[in-house]
């Protein structure tokens, strides 16, 4: 059989892309399982207690709760406007009838053809309108939390602190889903200049998100991480 340029465009872009879902499972996993031992998780936890500390003395950290939140919301804006202003640039390319392949023809393996590049430039193009729709809505529920954070408590308060916490806890979940599409974008855009860099790429990333999402050395206190997790950790994931 003759060998082609598109194979490696098979083998090796879902090859990359397999490892980076399958790494995202196994800590989906371990956020479920053992949230403690995870970045998401415990910080998921800290949430929590922070919305019931804040709605507890609300007249005392009402302002402090605001500002906290306004900083949350423009971080999500600021990758939602890059998102988007990315999305604006690949629409662009797709339409123009300038033709970017050409001077990369020699230098990268891979297949060079018209729908070749057309599926490279429309794959990020989803990937990042995915990563702006997350963004978005999680600027939407950190909005919410932001006006009901402040609800005066009483015995008949329809607005708890586990309803904040939930609305707080989809909206962080959503950031940090917009978060992982946009660093999946990064191997798809070196994709453009072959698929042997797709893989690298893909390779070179889990362990970085490795050390990024688990915390090490963190065996002491056990017993009040897991008794946290059952009362609030868990609930959040299970709910979101």
């Amino acid at each position: 059989m003759e060998w082609r340029k598109s194979y490696l465009d098979l083998v090796l872009v879902p090859l990359g892309l397999l490892i980076n879902i399958s790494y995202h499972v196994w800590l989906w996993h371990k956020v479920r399982t053992t949230p403690h031992s995870t970045i998401i998780g415990t910080n998921s936890t800290g949430r929590r207690i922070w919305v019931s500390a804040m709605m507890k003395d609300n007249d005392k950290k009402n302002i402090l709760a605001v500002q906290s939140l306004r900083n949350a919301i423009m971080g999500s804006t600021l990758m939602a406007t890059t998102s988007i202003l990315l999305c604006s640039g690949l629409a662009a390319v797709i339409s123009s009838t300038y033709s970017v392949k050409k001077p990369l023809n020699d230098t990268i393996f891979g297949a060079h053809g018209e729908f070749m590049i057309a599926l490279k430039y429309v794959t990020l193009l989803l990937i990042f309108l995915f990563a702006f729709l997350c963004y978005s809505l999680s600027i939407r529920f950190i909005n919410q939390v932001n006006f009901l954070i402040n609800t005066p408590q009483d015995l008949m308060s329809i607005v708890t602190p586990e309803y904040v916490s939930d609305l707080l806890e989809k909206g962080f979940m959503l950031n940090t889903v917009g978060n992982r599409l946009f660093y999946a974008a990064l191997p798809l855009l070196l994709w453009i200049f072959g698929p042997v860099l797709v893989f690298l790429c893909s390779v070179t990333m889990v362990p970085i998100l490795y050390n990024l999402d688990f915390i090490f050395g963190n065996e002491k206190n056990g017993g009040i991480k897991r008794k946290l997790g059952e009362n609030a950790g868990m609930k959040s994931f299970d709910q979101v």
